[in-house]
């Protein structure tokens, strides 16, 4: 099947990749929280997409395409423009160092995030493994 980022079949697909991957859930089996992909436009992205992921201890609970901000109050929120965004899926820019610089604005506490990096790897890496098309 091929779906499409961001959508909400791509977004299905990688709650069902999460929750089968074995690598993801050993090393995620500490982190606790939840989070917020906001999607600016950019590019072929003409809408703002909201991504509501309830994560905890190497499982994903729930996944939400949300088009009201205020229906969850995630412990981080990820903001960047679309291309940034399909960048980082690519492979063409590291997750950590888009943080870094702000090309992906992180709201929440960076000390957990960056106490967490392999967990953000490793959540990065499911991400481009079932990505298969950027809009």
């Amino acid at each position: 099947m091929s779906t499409i980022f961001p959508s909400a079949e791509w977004l299905k697909e990688f709650e069902n990749k999460l929750n089968s991957d074995e690598r993801y859930a050993q090393i995620a089996k500490n982190w606790e929280g939840d989070m917020y992909f906001l999607i600016e436009p950019d590019g072929n992205l003409k809408t703002q997409v909201i991504m509501y992921l309830d994560l905890w201890h190497g499982k994903c609970r729930s996944t939400e395409l949300v088009t009201d901000i205020s229906s969850h109050t995630p412990a981080f929120t990820l903001k960047a423009g679309y291309g940034n965004f399909a960048k980082v899926l690519k492979g063409d820019l590291d997750p950590m160092q888009a943080m870094l610089t702000r090309k992906l604005d992180v709201k929440g506490n960076m000390a957990v995030m960056m106490r967490s990096v392999p967990t953000v790897l490793d959540f990065v890496r499911c991400a481009r493994e079932m990505t298969d098309e950027i809009l």
